[in-house]
């Protein structure tokens, strides 16, 4: 035990050594999330000096942005991968192979467990249709084997080998090769869970990282364990040092730490890029965490011993300028900041000179499919001036789903509030124009009104949106800021702004 302290401080003192250099009050820093608000499920590449990640779209499309950073810190959408509704999209997987980029999905509603794969030759796109694999189970991961083979690790420790173009499985391929770690039975956890493989080939071993624990409920639920083999064949050794990550304290900042990648930085440092519920705002969804990790001379992977990742913790890389997405949103960048619940139909929205003009779907809130964005922040307000045209009612919301939602909106008779998804009001609107505001401050949600976008008035209703979560609603969806136009007609949004409160 003494020598395997020694063996961890020793790599500590070098990776702050290798930290980059910062500011003359000492290295640069980052704090957790990375990625702030929902973006579950995690993967990540490395290509030279440039880093490409994706997560879970589950519900929303267009899905499977692709973020480019060359620092782990700062992330920048760049493409989408998936613009066809095919169901809720989970866990995916980003690797290239050859000259060519791939990303493997699962799609697990409506039809059953179904995966998938879409590929491109650069990670700007443009990406290909959805390529059916026919193959059942969740979470597939690629990896090359031993001779060249392309394979599929999937959750419950099973693989299946793929063709040599990965576009295709072979039959009769799929078997068990990982029972898990067993963890203590007095832990607090979802079940067993096996899931979320990821598998990267480092030296002499295959490392083979999986979830377990469930990914909600109880705080402590959520892990990642780490075994390795020296084959792509197995067997497979757990870690005695497992798990690598893991939530201990429901006291702690962040719950249900899962679902981790391994990542290097160019000069040879270990990351884990993983996600998690933050304690309070699981209505966040899950966020993007990076924490370092030391690669032993035991050949294991170890926590860095003392770290707090509640804290600020010395950056990777040179950091490059914060670029805050938040500021464009006005841009209506619809795949790389906002995307719709279900349905995506480009033809129903256009965007010019700052203006966005949505026609309508559905008869209520309710149907509409809305247009969202994450906003992954505590407290923050969004406003837009919105004109009405044809029979239609238009309004901003936090969304849930489609039966739990709340916000503001109007028709041309009446001014109307939506709560659990239905609507109330009686207010007279003063006709096809309106400003609208919504304010989520921690939870408490109020709405405002003008009429000249300068002069507002406050709501009477107040509402709270802090149960709006998995553990309650299921679906592994978040509360996210909303757009929406509902029956015959279109309407447009102007000046939309968004304002962070999460410092007041």
């Amino acid at each position: 035990m003494k020598k395997h302290l020694l063996l961890l401080l020793a790599a500590a003192l070098s990776l702050a050594a290798c930290a980059p250099s910062g500011p003359t009050n000492g290295p640069a820093t980052y704090t957790n999330p990375i990625l702030g608000g929902d973006y579950p499920d995690p993967t990540i590449l490395r290509e030279g000096n440039d880093y490409y990640m994706t997560h879970s779209a589950f519900d929303y499309n267009p899905g499977l942005a692709v973020f480019h950073s060359t620092d782990l810190v700062h992330w920048e959408p760049i493409s989408y991968a998936l613009q066809t509704y095919l169901g809720s999209v989970w866990a995916p997987d980003i690797c290239k192979h050859g000259d060519k980029y791939y990303i493997y999905f699962t799609v697990a509603h409506p039809r059953g467990r179904m995966n998938f794969v879409t590929y491109a030759d650069s990670p700007y796109g443009p990406w290909s249709d959805p390529i059916d694999l026919k193959v059942g189970n969740i979470d597939p991961c690629h990896v090359v084997g031993d001779n060249g083979e392309r394979w599929l690790f999937m959750s419950g420790g099973k693989r299946v080998r793929l063709t040599d173009d990965g576009l295709a499985i072979l039959p009769e391929t799929m078997e068990t090769v990982y029972a898990g770690w067993q963890y203590p039975e007095e832990w607090l956890t979802e079940g067993m869970c096996l899931e979320g493989p990821k598998l990267r080939k480092i030296g002499d071993y295959y490392y083979y990282l999986n979830a377990e624990g469930g990914t909600a409920g109880p705080p402590t639920s959520h892990m990642v364990v780490v075994a390795r083999s020296k084959s792509i064949d197995g067997p497979w050794e757990d870690s005695p040092f497992n798990p690598l990550v893991h939530t201990y304290d429901a006291a702690d900042r962040w719950w249900s730490k899962g679902h981790g990648s391994l990542i290097d930085t160019p000069d040879g440092r270990w990351y884990v890029v993983y996600h998690s519920y933050e304690n309070g705002y699981t209505n966040l969804g899950r966020q993007t965490l990076l924490e370092p990790v030391v690669l032993g001379e035991d050949g294991w992977f170890h926590p860095v011993e003392g770290l707090d990742i509640e804290g600020p913790i010395e950056a990777p890389l040179p950091l490059t300028p914060d670029v805050d997405r938040h500021s464009r949103l006005g841009e209506f960048r619809i795949g790389l900041d906002w995307k719709f619940y279900k349905s995506f139909d480009p033809d129903r929205v256009k965007v010019e000179n700052g203006v966005l003009t949505m026609q309508g779907r559905g008869r209520t809130a309710a149907d509409s499919s809305p247009m969202m964005c994450v906003a992954g922040e505590h407290a923050y307000e969004f406003e837009a001036e919105i004109e009405l045209h044809g029979d239609v009612s238009a309004g901003l919301l936090l969304v849930y789903n489609s039966d739990f939602f709340m916000g503001t909106g109007f028709d041309k008779q009446r001014r109307m509030r939506f709560r659990k998804g239905g609507a109330s009001g009686r207010a007279p609107s003063g006709g096809n124009h309106l400003w609208l505001r919504v304010r989520n401050d921690r939870h408490v949600v109020t709405g405002e009104y003008s009429h000249d976008g300068k002069e507002w008035h406050r709501e009477t209703w107040g509402m709270m949106i802090g149960g709006y979560d998995h553990n309650t609603l299921y679906e592994f969806q978040s509360v996210l800021p909303a757009l929406f136009v509902a029956g015959d007609g279109y309407a447009t949004f102007r000046n939309f702004t968004y304002r962070s409160l999460s410092e007041e």
